[in-house]
């Protein structure tokens, strides 16, 4: 919290300092994200919207449906298979990125005057308690130079034992646009510390209460018995990114509304360097003797005490060629071009192995009568040196159809024979008085799996694979009729080489072909004040043991939107999220994975919000009554994943204010 107060204080003496200066005029503000590998702007709206606000902070809505812990800050996951994002190459940091910033998902403003957003959402008792305030500042030195900061600070106390967790994270970031020259810059750094309870010791607590405290029902969720009782994850991490081009071209005069004539560059070639640095540790704890002996099935290290450590950094330097849509009159296409050059260096602990020659038991079983393990002293480390090289073709502008193709291939290192290509087309065009918008899509990768499915050594797991590459092929199609209000995308992909952790919570490479198909609808109805916003999606999964998915996702929001003298935005409705019975996934703490399991379907529960959401010019805010549902219809199988329930019933607000300095 001292950190948190730091920066606000920071952003605050900025303010104050940039209001007393006399200030350029510089156009309307404008918000912008960063693509991968060459650092192309892309725009994105200010976060300044009134519908659905109360939805920014539950643990539930990170996309369509997701699956973990249950509890903000926790571990997540998309049970949405075509939502999931690749695994980072630290996997650790995998079940929280949403709330790890990235060079992608950070947003670089361009602001007229001195802007700051500061929000605040909480919720529960004061033995619940949840928080997460945010703020971010941001201003420009002149129509060229800006400048910015954000952080966040979030602080979970969790419904059930041992579920507190504190997240900090905070990024300075600058910019600087002019014709010739662009830079975008940041640093940006986290700190997570979350206790591990290993989920709840017995269901029956959530699923059959009445069988539970002597047939009196009725337990306190803080005195449900959990599996760990002082396990502790620390993950934290920093990272500099920088990425700048230098652009050739020539000034040319453009002519508005036939009188005006104002000069405009126009860019031929660009020449673009990104710097990109991270830095990630981990570590888990667990105290308590008898946990570890009751909760895992080995200890090669330590059968007391447990202190798993690792860490991962990487350094990359990318350099490309750009040639611009003016390049040529007739083509109309952009072309890039670029190399990367990367290293990446893992920490790991020492290596059990055998005390005896004459013992050699295959790691991971364990005798029980003996614990032959001698470990060496130091942990070690080991370096990958990776060269990549890309390029990508696209038309972005067009009023009959626009594409990107773009690919990488590895040609060093782990990823020597790695590649990833995608493409997309799109074309526009009028129907029935409304425009109709068609995409399709497509990627193929060979996909080298990620450092740690291959070699770890922990107190409680130790592995080394030796996987081959894992192959995907996803084609698809989306199409939009804005104006309706419809969504539609249907896609088909097959995995071959699918990497995944088995119910030993092992690596384990299935060799064979695995399908999957997905078509999801959106639909958004309107009756004058009344609206309807409906979603489903369909999945199958050739190997449900594999990769298990639910047959059907679904939410729905059902509200009325109007003004309160004629100035208050309001909206009040109730929302809801269901998805079918299925053996769902289970997260592992020491791992920081989710394994799979043939034991416990969840799903088939109702879970749905009350609300209501307010705008007053640049002030937001919501209260809600979440899952309101508990105890009066829906059953008790609330459970997120097995051992993991939902937060039962609790009332949240959360308020957001917008400063123009």
């Amino acid at each position: 919290m001292k950190h948190f107060l730091s920066v606000i204080l920071l952003i605050a003496l900025s303010t104050v300092s940039l209001y007393a200066q006399k200030k350029e005029k510089i156009g309307e503000p404008y918000a912008w994200r960063l693509s991968e590998t060459l650092g192309t702007r892309y725009r994105v709206p200010i976060d300044t919207l009134h519908l659905n606000f109360f939805q920014t902070d539950q643990p539930y809505s990170w996309d369509d449906g997701s699956t973990g812990a249950g509890y903000l800050g926790g571990p997540s996951m998309s049970r949405v298979i075509f939502n999931r994002k690749e695994s980072e190459q630290f996997m650790f940091k995998t079940p929280f990125m949403r709330n790890i910033v990235t060079p992608q998902t950070y947003t670089f403003y361009n602001t007229r005057i001195p802007m700051t957003l500061l929000s605040y959402m909480s919720g529960a008792s004061k033995e619940n308690r949840n928080d997460d305030l945010k703020a971010t500042f941001s201003a420009n030195v002149n129509k060229n130079l800006g400048f910015e900061g954000n952080a966040q600070y979030l602080y979970n106390k969790g419904f059930y034992a041992r579920q507190r967790t504190k997240n900090f994270n905070w990024q300075l970031a600058g910019n600087y646009i002019c014709d010739k020259y662009q830079l975008d810059v940041m640093f940006n750094a986290y700190s997570l510390i979350m206790q591990e309870n290993g989920g709840i010791a017995d269901d029956a607590f959530i699923l059959r209460p009445d069988e539970v405290n002597n047939g009196r029902g009725g337990v306190d969720e803080k005195d449900i018995p959990v599996n760990l009782n002082d396990a502790l994850t620390r993950l934290k991490g920093k990272n500099v990114y920088a990425t700048h081009r230098y652009n050739l071209g020539s000034y040319k005069t453009k002519v508005i509304d036939d009188t005006l004539k104002v000069e405009e560059y126009v860019p031929i070639m660009s020449f673009i360097h990104t710097f990109d640095f991270e830095d990630n540790q981990r570590s888990f704890t667990d105290r308590n003797a008898d946990d570890n002996k009751k909760y895992f099935k080995n200890s090669y290290i330590n059968d007391g005490v447990t202190n798993d450590t690792t860490s991962y950094w990487k350094l990359s330097n990318t350099l490309g060629v750009s040639l611009s849509d003016s390049f040529t009159k007739k083509a109309k296409m952009e072309i890039s071009a670029f190399a990367t050059y990367e290293v990446r260096r893992f920490k790991l602990m020492p290596t059990p192995s055998p005390q005896s020659a004459n013992t050699k038991p295959q790691l991971p079983m364990l005798p029980d009568e003996s614990y032959p393990y001698a470990v060496e002293q130091n942990m070690f480390s080991v370096t990958d040196n990776i060269v990549w090289v890309g390029g990508e073709i696209s038309k972005r502008k067009g009023a009959i159809f626009t594409y990107d193709v773009k690919g990488k291939w590895g040609l060093t290192g782990s990823e020597l024979g790695s590649m990833d290509i995608y493409g997309d087309i799109q074309t526009k065009f009028k129907f029935l008085k409304d425009s109709l918008s068609i995409k399709a899509y497509g990627f193929f990768k060979n996909m080298e799996p990620t450092f740690y499915t291959k070699r770890y050594n922990s107190n409680h797991f130790v592995w080394n694979n030796d996987f081959g590459k894992i192959r995907k092929f996803r084609v698809g199609g989306e199409v939009m009729i804005p104006g309706w209000g419809t969504y539609l995308n249907v896609g088909f992909e097959n995995i071959q080489n699918h990497v995944y952790f088995n119910k030993e919570n092992m690596p384990t490479q299935e060799s064979g072909n695995i399908q999957l198909f997905t078509a999801s609808l959106k639909q958004k109805l309107k009756f004058s004040i009344v609206h309807l916003d409906l979603e489903a999606i369909y999945q199958m999964s050739s190997k449900q043991s594999v990769i298990p998915v639910p047959a059907l996702s679904a939410y729905g929001n059902l509200y009325v939107l109007f003004k309160i003298a004629k100035v208050l935005e309001t909206q009040i409705g109730v929302d809801c999220r269901y998805n079918t019975l299925y053996y769902s996934e289970i997260y592992n703490p020491a791992t920081a994975t989710f394994r799979v399991q043939d034991e416990y379907k969840v799903g088939n529960y109702p879970f749905m919000n009350v609300y209501a959401n307010m705008k007053l010019k640049m002030v937001r805010f919501y209260v809600m009554y979440a899952h309101f549902n508990k105890g009066l219809f829906g059953g008790n199988n609330y459970m997120n994943m097995p051992h993991y329930p939902m937060n039962p019933a609790s009332f949240q607000f959360g308020v957001s204010v917008d400063f123009a300095n």
